[in-house]
């Protein structure tokens, strides 16, 4: 079993992989650069937008945030494709409004490279990739939200021990590649592959059940 489970950093990407138990981790600049270090992947699993509406809201992000109740603002409402082709933030608000009736975030519209750089890597990724979302992930592990943010030092805790019981540890982690990458950026990608080994082994849900479908005609779901 070869998985990875990836999340934007401040130095482009962290990959954490499960080869049969055995939890590695990378930081790379490009996403494409997944194909070299991992190339024998079976699933990656990857905490960002995939597929994009021309207009309306993707039913993912409603049931998800639905899902996370009180920490639904954890799970931004991902913006239609012109907004994020916007040049501007003003631009993009004002599409964005337009097309789906509510705004953009600086956030979200900050992650407008990444969504596109992981769009354009798509079709020459070494197995099937799966968007996730690593708060929708930790709560699936044992049905409780984890309320305290992942910045601090009670949620890096909460989060931590949760990947423990489900016997992901990072422990491992060389240190050279856990000095490129935040605290909370690593968890994710440990949640993150959580969801890609149970995608793998056929034990995952999809949010939602039957994935909408974007003009370009991708799935448009979160696994969990």
């Amino acid at each position: 079993m070869v998985v990875a489970g990836v999340d934007a950093c401040k130095n482009g990407w962290i990959a954490v992989v499960n080869r049969d138990g055995v939890f590695t981790a990378y930081v790379i600049s490009h996403i494409a650069e997944l194909n070299v270090v991992v190339p024998d992947a079976q699933v990656v699993a990857i905490d960002i937008p995939i597929g994009l509406l021309s207009e309306g809201i993707r039913t993912a992000d409603l049931m998800g945030r639905d899902e996370l109740d009180t920490r639904r603002s954890t799970l931004f409402v991902v913006p239609v494709r012109s907004a994020l082709e916007a040049m501007t933030h003003h631009e993009a608000t004002s599409i964005s409004s337009e097309k789906s009736g509510v705004g953009i975030s600086l956030q979200s519209f900050s992650l407008k490279e990444k969504i596109f750089e992981v769009e354009r890597w798509l079709p020459d990724s070494p197995c099937p990739v799966n968007e996730v979302h690593p708060e929708l992930s930790f709560k699936e592990m044992d049905g409780t939200v984890v309320t305290p943010s992942k910045k601090t030092w009670a949620g890096m805790t909460v989060r931590r021990d949760k990947l423990f019981r489900e016997q992901i540890s990072l422990d491992g982690v060389s240190l050279e590649v856990g000095a490129r990458c935040a605290t909370d950026d690593m968890l994710d990608a440990g949640a993150a592959v959580w969801s890609a080994t149970r995608i793998l082994m056929k034990g995952a849900r999809s949010i939602p059940a039957q994935p909408q479908r974007s003009p370009e005609g991708r799935d448009i779901a979160i696994w969990i």
